[in-house]
């Protein structure tokens, strides 16, 4: 029996496999298509992994083309999602605004931006000037230009999987936490079953969505999955007097140093060169000093505000940055969306739709099959290079 008490189904139309953003919002468009016999399975709480460790950022500024094709679908999923669900998200829609300090990023993110403007994404680039207008905080020494995209922001994580679940759960959708999956049955190449700590469940299809735990979901039938674990730190300071309410969600682009507002202070973060892969969750501090060289070169006022908490994340990397999704050709029925390298969250509603399709086997609203895992195999890749 699961850790929560509560029995396990003896069996399953499907099996989807974390329940993250993404895990929950798929359990609900498939429960919402009719769907019959749904189960979701997460091994700790829902949104335990690396949704509620996420910075809660919502953008279609990306420099390839399904990837803004997915965040523009999804933002205006996260616009209606009070109306929708019935669920505040804390949707704050001030705007991604990139820092930009060479004439390479300046001249890639033009391209980008006219890719982006194709879609209907409302992004363009700014002056020095605006862009200090826009951020004030921002030192500009340096700087030759930068991108913003006014319909860009952050919400709440955690209140995007509780809408969901709860929407799912309504339409019958069955979802089980504290429940690890600890093996896939198959016979002959077919799925037969999912064994796990509580019990088996008998099905012939699996939805694998376990972020930085997918590769190992992945071998349980022969499948793999080039996703790789690569921890992420994020701060939280205490109060910043005088808040100003609209500041962008604001990246340094050559550094990755972000910031956005967090409650009555600041949410600040930045990769780190130095990680190497695994499954560490533990905070550590190796990274702050890189992070202060960042925060005084670019926004020296935020030098002596005091930081009064934090947390680490797993990023799910992939070879080229982008996200894994398909269904496995010699496993049946194998489905994946994983390996978004931190850009998951934001996509979670579009996600939610491309797999609900998939698993109808009807034409996807977008068309994902560039990003199978197998592409892999031959010498084409298609490198995101707006990751934070």
């Amino acid at each position: 029996m699961a850790r929560t008490g509560r029995k396990l189904p003896a069996k399953a139309s499907v099996v989807i496999i974390g329940g993250g953003a993404m895990g929950v919002s798929i359990a609900y468009q498939l429960a919402h298509a009719g769907v019959t016999e749904v189960v979701l399975l997460e091994k700790d709480a829902l949104g335990e992994g690396s949704t509620c460790k996420a910075a809660g950022g919502v953008r279609a500024q990306f420099s390839d083309r399904l990837n803004i094709e997915l965040g523009h679908r999804s933002l205006e999923v996260f616009e209606n999602f009070d109306k929708i669900f019935n669920q505040e998200i804390d949707l704050h829609q001030v705007g991604y605004l990139f820092l930009l300090d060479t004439a390479e990023s300046v001249e890639a993110f033009e391209t980008n931006i006219a890719l982006q403007n194709s879609f209907g994404v409302t992004s363009r680039m700014v002056s020095v000037a605006e862009a200090k207008k826009l951020s004030p905080y921002i030192n500009t020494d340096g700087l030759l230009a930068a991108a913003y995209s006014p319909r860009d922001g952050h919400c709440t994580p955690e209140s995007v999987v509780l809408g969901y679940a709860a929407a799912a759960r309504k339409l019958g959708a069955t979802l089980r936490t504290g429940c690890e999956v600890i093996d896939i049955e198959t016979v002959d190449g077919v799925i037969m079953a999912v064994n796990t700590e509580g019990g088996r469940i008998e099905t012939d299809t699996v939805i694998c969505v376990a972020g930085a735990w997918s590769r190992q979901i992945g071998e349980f039938v022969g499948v793999d999955l080039p996703v790789t674990p690569v921890r992420r730190q994020i701060v939280v300071t205490g109060e910043v007097p005088n808040l100003r309410p609209a500041t962008p969600f604001t990246i340094d682009f050559s550094t990755s140093y972000y910031f956005h507002n967090e409650g009555n202070g600041l949410l600040l973060g930045m990769s780190d060169p130095d990680e190497t892969p695994g499954f560490k969750l533990s905070r550590s501090d190796s990274w702050l000093p890189r992070l202060g060289e960042a925060i005084a070169r670019r926004t020296p006022e935020f030098a002596d505000i005091g930081i009064a908490s934090g947390w680490a994340g797993l990023y799910e990397m992939t070879p080229d940055h982008n996200a894994l999704i398909g269904e496995a050709p010699d496993v049946s029925r194998f489905l994946y969306a994983t390996g978004f390298s931190g850009h998951g969250f934001l996509m979670a509603p579009a996600i939610g739709e491309v797999m609900r399709d998939l698993y109808l086997d009807t034409t996807p609203s977008l068309d994902v099959s560039e990003l199978d895992a197998n592409r892999f195999a031959g010498s084409e890749i298609r490198p995101e290079l707006n990751i934070v």
